[in-house]
């Protein structure tokens, strides 16, 4: 995943599983809502983006499932698992206690 800052290592698990949470998608699909949602500042790329689906529906967080797309092509969706939904809950806990820390490092500092 690439920012203007560079890379944001760590943190595409919580992006995907924050977008599974509104809808099932597929990976381009997930690719481009983040991208969108950031406003263009994030961008995965496939190289990272499958195998964190694969790592995901794995570890049993998210599950796909074949289906025709919109344009009928024939497109792995994923949603959230039960498991799923609690790993994000935890993460944006956690990913709010970090953005919270360097905050307010970058002002006192």
């Amino acid at each position: 995943m690439q920012n203007a800052a560079g890379s944001l290592h760590g943190t595409l698990d919580l992006l995907i599983l924050k977008t599974l949470a509104r809808d099932p998608n597929h990976g381009f699909g997930i690719s481009l809502h983040i991208k969108e949602a950031s406003a263009g500042l994030l961008a995965v790329e496939e190289g990272s983006l499958y195998p964190a689906l694969h790592r995901l529906e794995r570890a049993k967080l998210i599950q796909g499932h074949w289906r025709a797309t919109a344009n009928a092509r024939r497109a792995r969706y994923y949603s959230l698992t039960a498991s799923g939904r609690k790993r994000l809950a935890a993460a944006e806990d956690s990913w709010n206690t970090v953005a919270q820390g360097v905050t307010r490092m970058m002002r006192f500092a």
